[in-house]
């Protein structure tokens, strides 16, 4: 089940995976969600939120921030269900996200377009979108 609990504990958690294991860099994101516009959705499964998306949303279009997934629950397709339903829920057009080579795969079995960029990192960077 969709729902927009905000920054909570459970969500906070979610959403860590995907940041740079940095404490510094992590309290300023979360700050950030915390002083808007930023808006984080979530996806329950049994009563237990199980994944959540950090969002900047501009219209019609909107950018996963970060997506993560409890790893109990991992690989059963609530990453992919939630997006599919911020989609629906916001009438979006276009979702797009920038990712490394770790996701990139997870975005294309989504139905994103992934394209290659360039990368100021020794990793990989890849453009997702994802269009209505």
């Amino acid at each position: 089940m969709l729902s927009e609990p905000g920054l909570t504990p459970a969500t906070e958690a979610l959403l860590m995976q995907a940041m740079f294991p940095d404490p510094d860099r992590i309290a300023a994101e979360l700050d950030r969600y915390r002083q808007g516009p930023r808006l984080v959705l979530a996806w329950a499964f049994a009563g237990q939120v199980v994944s959540a998306v950090g969002l900047e949303v501009n219209g019609d279009a909107a950018t996963v921030l970060h997506l993560g997934t409890h790893p109990d629950h991992a690989r059963q397709g609530h990453a992919r269900t939630l997006l599919r339903e911020v989609a629906r829920h916001l009438n979006l057009r276009t979702l797009t996200a920038e990712t490394d080579d770790e996701a990139a795969g997870f975005y294309r079995r989504c139905g994103f377009a992934v394209q290659a960029m360039p990368s100021p990192w020794p990793r990989a960077r890849y453009r997702c979108e994802w269009v209505a």
